[in-house]
């Protein structure tokens, strides 16, 4: 997968690393040539150094080529617009963006952006979200305990019955949207291509939906 990593401070650099690990092909881009300091000698990813909203940087990085692009520098503004530039002028498939202030994350909801706040995500969020890029929650119950989110099912999944995804306690399907329409399906429901489904799974089965879902997907 080729990711492009705008800003290579602290979350930027640290994850940018550990995708290179996993034999991912990684392009960093920020302003400052001595962020090159947070990257360990024998880095073998590419970093470009110039603004991250830049069209002549962003084609030299191969952005219109990318499977991913994570807007993490430290400001809001150059975040947005970079973000926004690659979702509607590169049409890369998935762009996360870091945001500093809350009150900005309709904005990003509003572009299809989905945003990562400062301080409530991580690393090994980040990692997990371009990766598992299917289960996105969106909505969180009580202390975080039940969850409710929605996936696009995997092609291998067609024609089998969506109960066969339920886990007694565990996991649900609540509804499915198929051709623009939604309806409460049953067990017996045989998903179809392009099938939006919502499930309500249990926190601590996150990664078992993962498994049904990333199945011969080699992810």
């Amino acid at each position: 997968m080729r990711v492009i990593v705008a800003g290579c401070g602290r979350v930027g650099s640290a994850l940018a690393v550990r995708l290179v690990h996993e034999g991912h092909d990684v392009r960093i881009i920020d302003r400052d040539p001595k962020t090159v300091r947070l990257l360990p000698p024998g880095f073998t990813g590419r970093v470009l150094h110039g603004n991250a909203y830049s069209r002549t940087l962003l084609d030299a990085a191969g952005t219109g080529r990318a499977d991913a692009f994570v807007a993490v520098t430290s400001g809001d503004n150059t975040n947005i617009v970079s973000a926004r530039t690659a979702k509607e002028v590169y049409r890369v498939p998935i762009v996360l963006a870091r945001i500093y202030d809350p009150r900005r994350a309709d904005i990003y909801r509003g572009l299809g952006i989905t945003t990562i706040a400062s301080v409530r995500w991580t690393v090994h969020q980040l990692h997990q979200m371009l990766l598992h890029r299917h289960l996105a929650p969106e909505v969180g119950f009580g202390n975080g305990e039940t969850l409710l989110l929605r996936s696009q099912l995997p092609e291998y999944l067609t024609g089998r019955p969506l109960g066969e995804l339920e886990v007694d306690g565990e996991i649900r399907v609540a509804e499915v949207t198929r051709g623009g329409r939604s309806f409460i399906p049953t067990r017996t429901t045989r998903a179809d291509a392009d099938d939006l489904v919502t499930f309500v799974v249990a926190a601590e089965a996150l990664n078992r939906l993962r498994g049904f879902l990333d199945k011969e997907l080699g992810t």
